[in-house]
C-alpha cells in the first residue's frame, strides 16, 4: 500500500491495521478508552509546534492527530455507531449551522450580534441533543443540567477552573474588580499557612486546591489564559535552570554539586542577566 494526499486512504490503512487475522496486535486490542489519552497527548503536541514556530513538526503532528480521529470513528464503524463520514458529516452541518451569517440569510451582523446570535444556536444544539438522547432512552451525561453544564471533566485542571468560574459569573457569581480576587488569594494563602502548621496533609491538599483555584480566577479577569500563563512560567524557570547549570559546567560540576545558597546566587545572576539582555 502507497501513501497518499487521500484520506481515503489513511481510512483504508487503519481499516487494514484493524483487520483480524492481518492487522498490527496493538491496534487491534485497543478501544475508545485505551487511545482517549493518546488523542489528548497528540493535540498537546501540535499546540508545542505551533508555539515552537516548527511548521515541519506541525505538519507531521496534524497528521497525528488526524489519524486519532480516524482511530475513533474506525473503532465505531465495527461496533455499528458511526463511520467517518458521518463524523465530518456531522462537523460540516455544525458549522454551517453555526454561521447563518455566512452561509445563511442573517448578513452584515456586527461581531456582538454573532456572538448573540452563536449563544442561541448552542442552546438550541443542547436542547436538541438533550430531546434525543431522552428519545432514545439515554441517560444525561454528568453535570449535563444546570450553568456549569458542558465543561468537560477532562479539560486540563486551570483551563477548567477558569471555564468553571466563566459560567458561574454569566449569573452574576463574580467578582466585579480583580483586586477583590487578590484578597482572596490572600486569604487562601494565610489558610495554607494554617494547614501547613497543624501539619494536616489532606487539609494542605485541599487549601493549595482552593489557593490554584482563585489564582486561575485571577487570570480570568485580567483576560490571561492561567494555562498560558502557567506554561510560560514553566519556560522561564527551565531556560533559568539551565543557565545554573551552564555556569556550573564551565566550573567542571554539576547543580547537585552545589550548596543552596550558590544555585540562588547563579539563579539570580541569570536573572540579570536576561533583564539586561531584554
Amino acid at each position: 500500500m502507497k501513501p497518499s494526499r487521500d484520506i481515503e486512504r489513511l481510512i483504508e490503512i487503519m481499516a487494514a491495521l484493524r483487520t483480524r487475522g492481518s492487522g498490527c496486535p496493538w491496534d487491534l486490542e485497543q478501544d475508545f478508552a485505551s487511545i482517549a489519552p493518546y488523542t489528548i497527548e497528540e493535540a498537546y503536541e501540535v499546540a508545542d509546534a505551533i508555539a515552537r514556530g516548527d511548521l515541519t513538526d506541525l505538519k507531521d503532528e496534524l497528521g497525528d492527530l488526524l489519524l486519532q480521529v480516524v482511530f475513533h470513528a474506525r473503532i465505531a464503524q465495527e461496533q455499528g455507531s458511526f463511520a467517518f463520514p458521518d463524523v465530518v458529516e456531522a462537523i460540516t452541518t455544525k458549522l454551517i449551522r453555526r454561521h447563518p451569517h455566512v452561509f445563511g440569510d442573517a448578513r452584515d451582523l456586527s461581531p456582538a450580534e454573532v456572538k448573540a446570535l452563536w449563544g442561541q444556536i448552542k442552546a438550541q444544539e443542547k436542547a436538541d441533543k438533550a430531546h434525543a438522547r431522552a428519545q432514545a432512552g439515554l441517560p444525561e451525561p454528568p453535570e449535563a443540567k444546570g450553568v456549569l453544564a458542558g465543561v468537560p471533566t477532562t479539560l486540563p485542571s486551570l483551563t477548567r477552573a477558569w471555564k468553571l468560574q466563566a459560567k458561574a459569573s454569566t449569573v452574576g457569581f463574580d467578582w466585579n474588580d480583580a483586586r477583590l480576587v487578590m484578597d482572596k488569594i490572600r486569604e487562601e494563602t494565610a489558610e495554607v499557612d494554617e494547614a501547613l502548621a497543624a501539619g494536616d496533609k489532606a487539609a494542605i491538599r485541599e487549601e493549595i486546591g482552593d489557593l490554584l483555584f482563585v489564582i486561575a480566577n485571577l487570570a480570568r479577569h485580567v483576560d490571561a489564559d492561567p494555562e498560558a500563563c502557567l506554561t510560560a512560567a514553566n519556560a522561564k524557570f527551565a531556560r533559568r535552570f539551565a543557565g545554573i547549570e551552564a555556569a556550573l559546567e564551565q566550573e567542571g560540576r554539576e547543580p547537585r554539586q552545589a550548596s543552596l545558597d550558590e544555585l540562588e546566587a547563579l539563579w539570580q545572576q541569570v536573572k540579570r542577566a536576561e533583564r539586561t539582555a531584554s
